[in-house]
């Protein structure tokens, strides 16, 4: 029900650098407004460089400018709130004091208090050796590092300490959603739930039985509900938002993502960012297996109305691109010459457009994957002919390609009756290489310039 003179719908989505606002018009779904802001809220860890943690203050104070930019007379006309963010990682807070509100310039907003850095799902405290010590989970989803249970797991054999410092645990699109709805103890949809592992998409129930027989903190998990639901309403007038506005569940970025760009269920969306999905929908009744394995790279997430994602999610996309553009700068630095990350990249581009063949083979998998964490990344078939920064790059970008369809072969695509792949995602929009490679690896028509967009799925899942 809309409320009246009150129509848009506000989507919102808590990534892993930045956080983005827009403001969708529900009935046509064009999007009227949209911000985004750098959060800047990487923090060194305790774990060293295996651990990956933010500033969860830094992350809304981000939040809290994003929104402040929309224009108030639009915000003024929410409706509804739905709420995205980075899936599996976890933070803790006090339910007594997890916030406090304060007024600026006219504008009330909420500021962090009795809150744990949150621990991201890019953290690797979690050894292989670690994993495999702890319960089976009754599920069709393995436990991986970076996995909220896990996570929880780890300071429960290292730092029980800490956990006894607080009594309420969610990712954090749990908590902004908890604090602008001032509710004392979060609810979790079903999707955020299955990404922390130990939850049952069956019966939508965390394995407590088997938690609870290891010590595990059952009372820092939210209950579970699906996903569309509303969680309740904002108790304060937010950045110029209408108290009362009704917010949603918060959801899984990449459900949203999906949500926002597949328009036929013979659509394939493959986005590659900082990691890198290759996706598509399951059909009506389909239910996994509950028994997981952990070395099988495709997984299926709950998605909407009790549908499945089938996914081969990489850890590797553009942070190891990335990875290869800092080492460049870094030699050229230790050389005496100084050029920027922008300048090295583009030449990069344009030195592999002028090389569409290479012999070289880079296995690019810097960052393990979660069916095989203690893989590495390798270069082979070197040979004197392909030492340029054209065939380098070229490899590079083929070995990103080619070690997503290892996961989910055109084959399996073809037999789930997809027909074509959506080309989504920052680094893939701007990478011709990758493009080129995308295209000759999958053989499939390839859509661009339909980006997937996690705070506009958000809004749209909200609308109805």
């Amino acid at each position: 029900m809309e409320l009246e003179g009150r129509s848009l719908v506000l989507g919102i989505d808590v990534g892993t650098s930045s956080v983005k606002a827009v403001l969708l018009e529900p009935r046509s779904g064009d999007v009227l407004w949209s911000q985004s802001t750098d959060t800047r809220a990487g923090l060194q860890s305790e774990c060293g460089a295996q651990g990956k943690e933010q500033d969860v203050c830094q992350i809304i104070r981000a939040l809290n400018d994003c929104l402040g930019a929309l224009p108030r007379e639009r915000l003024q006309k929410m409706s509804r709130i739905g709420v995205s963010g980075q899936m599996h990682g976890v933070v803790f807070w006090k339910s007594s004091q997890g916030c406090h509100w304060i007024n600026s310039e006219n504008l009330r907003f909420f500021e962090p208090r009795e809150v744990s850095r949150l621990i991201t799902w890019e953290d690797g405290r979690c050894s292989t050796e670690f994993l495999a010590s702890l319960p089976p989970p009754q599920s069709h989803l393995s436990v991986a590092s970076g996995f909220g249970c896990a996570t929880i797991f780890w300071y429960l054999k290292n730092r029980p300490d800490f956990l006894r410092e607080y009594d309420v645990a969610g990712t954090i699109q749990d908590y902004i959603v908890s604090m602008v709805c001032g509710m004392k103890r979060p609810v979790m949809s079903v999707q955020n739930a299955a990404s922390w592992g130990y939850f049952n998409t069956r019966t939508k129930t965390w394995n407590v039985d088997i938690l609870q027989d290891w010590g595990f903190p059952v009372s820092l998990l939210p209950p579970a509900v699906d996903a569309g639901c509303i969680a309740g309403k904002s108790s304060y007038a937010w950045c110029g938002i209408p108290q009362g506005t009704e917010v949603g569940v918060s959801l899984g970025d990449f459900q949203c993502s999906v949500f926002s760009s597949a328009t036929e269920s013979t659509d394939a969306v493959l986005n590659i960012s900082t990691s890198a999905q290759l996706t598509f929908s399951m059909p009506e009744g389909f239910q996994p297996e509950d028994h997981p394995s952990p070395a099988e790279a495709m997984t299926y997430f709950p998605y909407m109305n009790n549908r499945y994602l089938a996914v081969a999610a990489s850890l590797n996309g553009g942070n190891v691109f990335a990875s290869f553009v800092r080492m460049l700068a870094q030699w050229t630095s230790e050389l005496g010459l100084e050029t920027s990350d922008s300048t090295i990249y583009s030449k990069l581009i344009n030195a592999a457009l002028s090389e569409h063949e290479t012999q070289l083979t880079i296995c690019p998998t810097l960052f393990g994957e979660r069916h095989a964490p203690d893989s590495v990344a390798s270069v082979s078939n070197i040979s004197t002919a392909s030492l340029s920064l054209g065939h380098v790059t070229r490899a590079l970008c083929r070995g990103l390609i080619e070690n997503i369809h290892s996961m989910l072969p055109s084959q399996r695509l073809r037999e789930a009756g997809i027909t074509r792949i959506i080309g989504s995602g920052s680094v893939l929009a701007r990478n011709a290489v990758l493009q080129q490679e995308l295209e000759r690896v999958f053989s499939f028509p390839v859509v661009y310039g339909k980006d997937v967009d996690s705070a506009v799925g958000a809004a749209m899942i909200m609308r109805s």
